[in-house]
């Protein structure tokens, strides 16, 4: 008789917990799910440097490394004082007058990328090394001072017209392949690692042993990726707009949709990654093996064109390259959804695919 109160007692609890009357929005278990979710994150100073803090200063080192500067002014040595008025009439020439030992020394030490001497005939002979960019182009530009100097009149004259606006600049190409890049890592780590730690930790055994729905559980992961997203989107893209005006030529309602597409996308495949592993050092090398071809290949840092074009066609289906490709398209660009239908089905092919193979093989013990 006490076994069947008890049974019954656990029955009516279970019922109660179930039952929506008398319970909040706060009270749902799929809410408290996802707080859990953030209060993990928020508990990990490696996991807000990493996903906040990081890409503001990558963004920021490389912006100022590779910032778009007047054609630097090369140093060059003649040896004699003719040479010398000659080279200093092209402003992209500092000459310094130097006799022959010294211009040598100062050739092979790198101080000057190119040595003028005089020649037999009236000729004009260049010292430099050809393996050197700056040594080529301090040759054609001392050949070019010399000629003129001489007489040389172009038979077709030219001019020139600079173009600096936003868009072009390496930052404008940085940051929407820091963002697709800042996607996935965000992504794939933080559901990767939180499930296969609470695998490893028996958490899940517990949760699933209470009358939560287990899909509750995945969701939770979803929904608080798809709020920190908000966050990760804001502070990137802000940081790029305020210190180096990135332009956001696109719609912006377009721009978080690709967004929160390319965050699904590499959640399911972090829920895949995570769906079988058991430890954390396995967990991290799949997660390795899945991300390092894609920073590589896909053009975070450089264009993907520059690989070979037998491999283009395994490059732009990676999920990695379609999200930076949309992104670049849309932010600089101005591209619609319309012209960004390759990328969008290669983004949505790998959420779709991913998840249902996460969810057919996730281990829940």
């Amino acid at each position: 008789m006490s076994e069947i109160t008890a049974t019954t007692d656990v029955r009516a609890k279970k019922a109660a917990a179930q039952s929506p009357r008398g319970r909040t929005f706060a009270d749902n278990a799929l809410v408290q799910l996802t707080l859990v979710r953030f209060r993990e994150f928020t508990r990990e100073p490696e996991a807000l440097f990493w996903v906040f803090i990081f890409p503001v200063l990558l963004a920021a080192g490389l912006g100022i490394a590779f910032r778009n500067r007047p054609a630097e002014v090369l140093k060059i040595a003649a040896v004699t004082p003719e040479l010398t008025k000659s080279l200093r009439q092209d402003k992209l020439l500092d000459v310094e007058q130097l006799d022959t030992a010294a211009g040598e020394e100062a050739l092979r030490t790198g101080k000057v990328a190119l040595l003028a001497v005089p020649g037999s005939g009236g000729t004009v002979v260049y010292r430099y090394d050809d393996t050197n960019p700056e040594g080529r182009t301090a040759r054609m530009l001392a050949d070019r001072a010399v000629q003129q100097a001489a007489g040389r009149v172009d038979p077709v004259s030219t001019s020139d017209v600079l173009m600096r606006e936003p868009g072009s600049r390496y930052i404008d190409f940085l940051i929407p392949g820091l963002l697709g890049m800042n996607l996935m890592g965000s992504a794939i780590w933080g559901m990767g690692f939180a499930i296969v730690d609470a695998r490893r930790k028996k958490l899940m055994k517990r949760l699933i042993a209470t009358p939560m729905p287990k899909s509750y559980y995945l969701l939770s992961f979803l929904f608080s990726r798809l709020l920190l997203l908000v966050a990760e989107v804001i502070v990137l893209l802000g940081f790029g707009a305020l210190v180096f005006h990135v332009p956001v030529r696109g719609s912006l309602v377009e721009l978080v949709l690709l967004c929160v597409l390319g965050s699904l996308c590499f959640s399911a495949l972090g829920l895949l990654i995570a769906s079988r592993a058991r430890t954390v050092e396995a967990a991290s090398g799949l997660m390795n093996t899945v991300m390092l071809p894609m920073w590589i290949a896909s053009g975070v840092f450089f264009s993907a064109q520059r690989f070979p074009d037998v491999v283009q066609p395994f490059i732009r289906v990676l999920p990695l390259t379609a999200v930076i490709d949309a992104l670049r398209a849309n932010m600089l660009q101005g591209a619609g959804l319309a012209r960004l239908a390759p990328q969008l089905g290669v983004m949505g092919a790998w959420t779709i695919i991913c998840f249902a193979l996460a969810l057919k093989l996730f281990r829940w013990r």
